[in-house]
């Protein structure tokens, strides 16, 4: 679980830490064991400074943000091997991700697990293991640690055939979409 630490400005106007803590939206999966994911931060379209306080992310409604806005997110992503397993549920796990990262779970194609695309330009960073970025046509690209990512709306699937977790952190930007 990530440790989450804001700053705002105290009543004379300095700068200080005004939450020091867990992500309020943290989520070990029970159905896809070692998986997890926080929603660390987001901003509206529009944010404005100084931080009032207010937490905004247990009101947000979907991981996807709309235009403008923004979404920090943690993940640990278990080795490929979980799915493989005897003891996989898919149909359990489609519904726990459903519940604990809504607007983003109904993207999963049903026919190509793992595969979706939203309308976000996003910033991938694999803070630890090895995972491996899947495209269209069987494109694929190896990621190390530090390595960086930038998602522009394309279909895509995270892949991690190692066999230890992979730790990724995700800025999204809501997009609007030019068809």
């Amino acid at each position: 679980m990530p440790r989450r630490i804001v700053t705002g400005q105290a009543s004379d106007g300095t700068a200080t830490v005004v939450q020091d803590g867990p992500a309020p939206r943290t989520y070990d999966l029970k159905h896809t064991p070692g998986f997890s994911n926080a929603l660390v931060w987001s901003t509206p379209a529009e944010p404005v400074v100084p931080f009032d306080g207010t937490d905004p992310t247990p009101a947000v409604a979907s991981y996807v943000p709309a235009p403008g806005e923004t979404r920090l997110i943690h993940l640990v992503i278990p080795p490929d091997a979980v799915y493989m397993s005897e003891d996989f549920d898919p149909a359990a796990a489609a519904a726990e991700r459903l519940e604990t990262s809504p607007g983003l779970a109904e993207l999963f194609e049903p026919d190509a697990p793992g595969m979706h695309t939203t309308d976000t330009v996003d910033y991938g960073v694999l803070l630890q293991g090895e995972i491996v970025l899947e495209l269209d046509a069987g494109r694929e690209v190896t990621l190390a640690p530090g390595d960086i990512v930038v998602q522009n709306g394309t279909r895509h699937a995270w892949r991690n055939r190692s066999d230890a977790p992979a730790i990724m952190l995700f800025v999204l930007v809501g997009a609007r979409r030019d068809s």
